[in-house]
């Protein structure tokens, strides 16, 4: 629910021409909680010793309180977007926004779920199943994996709002797409680059995944808000975003813990990595383009629900 506040607030107080972008800014907060998170990890895990076991992994979660409440500062003195003022004033305000969006866009919540598996379930494999696989399979430290992590997260800082912005100006279907084929390109390589017993060259894998991880989560927050009107846009894209962490994200590391330790190797890994990909593709096909509409306006008054194509704008 969060997430589709802070995109919804980003993307309908931007410019048409810079939804992209603009959205792409809420996703941003992941490589910064990856950095925060990691890097206290890091820090108590030397300073406390053995003690870290049973007292100084509780530190960082005490530490986040303050994230909190500094996101609820911020989130309390946001206005509403001008989108939801005139929907306010015009009474169009949806009595029951869930059931709403469910009975008039099903496609596009399954279609904007499912568009997710290539960039979410590789993702907790990227960061999480890999400092476990590192050090145990690997046997790098466990700060160097976490170290591994956050120079990756650094960079994503980076290209994250790049790929909203490249979605902007080539579309959004595109670049999206270029993310899951390098995610298929990628998935053996990137086992073949930990497993080199370089540390530099295990560091970059990690690097190189987030980013085709990026070019995903990039653009992804448009994408699915853009297929929703705005009666039923925080809805709507709220239970496609949250829905692909029960298919993908959550199963994710247990489904790769399971292949290695029954097949004793990770090619098993690299071909679940492609089947999330190719899903995605099928899914990217399917959810309407409405990149190119006028989403301060209700346009599924003039267009029904599951829509005729839009071209891009440019």
């Amino acid at each position: 629910g969060e997430w589709g506040g802070s995109v919804l607030v980003s993307m309908e107080w931007g410019t048409t021409r810079r939804r992209g972008f603009n959205a792409s800014w809420p996703q941003v907060g992941v490589p910064v909680g990856l950095i925060l998170g990691n890097a206290v990890l890091l820090l108590f895990s030397a300073i406390s010793g053995s003690a870290f076991g049973i007292w100084g992994w509780r530190v960082p979660f005490l530490l986040s309180l303050v994230l909190v409440g500094i996101g609820l500062y911020i989130r309390l003195g946001i206005l509403e977007t001008p989108t939801f003022t005139r929907l306010l004033e015009q009474r169009k305000i949806e009595r029951q926004p869930l059931w709403e969006a469910m009975r008039r866009y099903p496609g596009e919540i399954v279609a904007s779920a499912f568009v997710r598996m290539s960039e979410q379930a590789p993702f907790y494999l990227y960061t999480s199943f890999v400092i476990a696989f590192g050090v145990d399979h690997l046997h790098f430290s466990k700060n160097f994996m976490l170290l591994s992590v956050i120079v990756a997260a650094i960079v994503s800082l980076i290209t994250l709002p790049v790929a909203g912005y490249l979605s902007d100006r080539f579309g959004r279907k595109l670049i999206y797409g270029v993310g899951a084929v390098a995610s298929i390109v990628y998935a053996f390589p990137y086992f073949l680059l930990l497993g080199s017993g370089v540390a530099a060259v295990a560091m970059l894998a990690v690097v190189l995944s987030l980013i085709t991880h990026d070019f995903q989560y990039g653009p992804q927050a448009a994408l699915i808000a853009e297929s929703f009107t705005g009666r039923v846009r925080y809805s709507g894209s709220s239970l496609g975003y949250q829905f692909a962490s029960i298919i993908a994200g959550g199963p994710s590391p247990l489904i790769a813990t399971a292949l290695l330790a029954k097949f004793g190797a990770t090619g098993p890994i690299s071909g679940y990595i492609i089947f999330c990909a190719v899903l995605t593709l099928i899914a990217l096909a399917l959810i309407p383009n409405r990149q190119a509409l006028d989403h301060t306006v209700e346009y599924d008054e003039a267009e029904p629900a599951g829509g005729v194509a839009q071209q891009p704008a440019t």
